[in-house]
């Protein structure tokens, strides 16, 4: 069953009732149906698909329409904790001056419980301050809270320390995928150890969900190793999400987790668990993409999900896909992973329904719109795709032109640096040169060098597949 499903049947009758109401009156009816389809029915989704109507892409639309308007009534309707938590802290002034001293010490510490059970170190130090005031004339009791006080605010820095480390550790990796560098690859062993070293000072279930969000990631990823503990250190991570099911932070970072496993199964082959953990996370992919990147490399779910379309052998669903689950995509240029990959699949998704002319335009948009000179090997990646796209549409003119700048950058990087460019340019001058006799023997030649050549950095044909499919697609031409 999927996570919008599990969400649906544990929401109460009044909240249920209050969504559905909300829906009917908004004139979305075919959100109030698909709520209570998947609440009150045990139906499949093609059977919900077919009592609505609806095609697949529609669906998943649907779907994700749904689960924001829950997710907006659920925060609406949710007290936090930790804002209540914070109000009351923001009163302790008022506590001193109008209690009589032994209730505002009770007081004081039945906060100062509230907040360690939510580990929010700021507003500890607050509690800390006040109470080391008040018991000045308490030798012993003064002592140990000033030491609590000093250790918190130590604390709160090394928290605040270890999130900023997670945002720079991830922007890192957004290098390192594209260069390939092993000065970026230094650069992230560095951090991880730093992160390491930071959350083992302290007892801190926080600490302890951000050091393993690098951890897992970094062996996965950097290490190519998949290890059974991790799937204990998911449990692990989920158990305290679901003791502070209420926490604002962790409410969201459930995706994190989501994305992690999606990670963690491919790489073991798990396909049953692989395909529910895609299912749990598809209908959040743009917000996961756009807003995550500060605690994991979020647009690494674009690349998880195009595998996966591959795998399923489903890969001309895809572009129609793409095109309803980012119809309201905002895109981050800024963000320059994202961005390429974003464009990467939109362009993978066109190439694979065989949308060429389309491709070449995101691919033109994407090097029109930012720049990549940092990069110089991406830059060349996205060239080298876009040289393809006009060879499969016959436009000599610009695949002319555009391998005249391939090439003058091949020469500046060198050749021996990048010899599947070379053969990328050669496969596709065989595709729109060469007479159809020996075409497709040659092609497959230059393809099964090509597919030993590829480099490790980024690049787009690391991610289609470079097959007799292929061969039989440029042999046409």
């Amino acid at each position: 069953m999927s996570k919008l499903k599990n969400i649906i049947k544990q929401l109460s009758t009044k909240d249920y009732t209050a969504i559905y109401d909300s829906l009917i009156n908004s004139n979305a009816e075919k959100s109030a149906y698909l709520l209570k389809f998947m609440r009150e029915k045990q139906l499949s989704d093609t059977r919900i698909m077919e009592e609505l109507e609806v095609n697949n892409n529609a669906y998943y639309t649907l779907r994700s329409r749904l689960n924001q308007k829950i997710e907006e009534y659920l925060l609406q309707e949710m007290e936090s904790p930790r804002t209540s938590l914070i109000k009351k802290v923001a009163t302790v002034h008022d506590i001193i001056f109008t209690k009589k001293r032994a209730i505002a010490i009770a007081s004081l510490k039945k906060l100062e419980k509230e907040l360690l059970d939510y580990d929010l170190s700021n507003e500890l130090t607050i509690i800390y301050k006040t109470l080391k005031k008040l018991l000045i004339n308490t030798p012993e009791d003064h002592f140990s809270y000033s030491q609590q006080y000093n250790r918190h605010v130590a604390y709160m820095l090394a928290l605040d320390k270890a999130e900023d480390m997670l945002g720079n550790y991830f922007k890192k990796y957004g290098e390192y995928f594209l260069t390939g560098s092993e000065t970026d690859k230094l650069g992230l062993e560095l951090l991880q150890g730093e992160m390491n070293n930071i959350a083992n000072l302290y007892q801190s279930h926080r600490l302890f969900v951000f050091q393993s969000f690098i951890n897992i990631f970094h062996e996965l990823k950097i290490e190519k190793v998949a290890k059974p503990e991790m799937e204990q250190t998911f449990e692990s991570i989920q158990a305290i999400f679901d003791q502070y099911y209420l926490d604002a932070i962790y409410y969201h970072l459930i995706l994190v987790l989501d994305y992690l496993k999606v990670e963690y199964y491919a790489l073991v082959n798990n396909t049953q668990v692989l395909n529910k953990a895609i299912d749990d996370i598809t209908e959040s992919i743009p917000v996961f993409v756009s807003n995550y990147s500060l605690y994991t490399f979020s647009p690494g779910i674009l690349l998880a999900k195009q595998k996966h379309y591959l795998a399923e052998r489903t890969e001309k669903m895809m572009y129609g896909d793409a095109k309803e689950l980012f119809e309201d995509y905002e895109t981050n240029k800024l963000n320059l992973p994202e961005f390429i990959l974003y464009i990467n699949y939109r362009v993978t998704a066109c190439f694979f329904a065989e949308k060429y002319e389309e491709a070449a335009k995101f691919l033109n948009s994407l090097l029109n719109e930012t720049s990549i000179k940092k990069y110089p090997n991406t830059l060349l990646e996205i060239k080298l795709f876009l040289a393809l796209q006009y060879a499969l549409v016959k436009e000599h003119d610009l695949f002319n032109q555009l391998v005249n700048s391939i090439q003058r950058q091949i020469r500046l990087l060198g050749k021996d640096d990048c010899p599947h460019a070379v053969l990328i340019i050669k496969i596709c001058k065989t595709a729109l040169n060469e007479g159809k006799k020996g075409k497709k023997a040659k092609l497959s030649q230059l393809v099964e060098k090509l597919n030993l050549a590829l480099p490790t950095y980024y690049s787009p044909f690391n991610y289609i597949p470079l097959n007799e499919q292929f061969i039989n697609r440029l042999s046409e031409i």
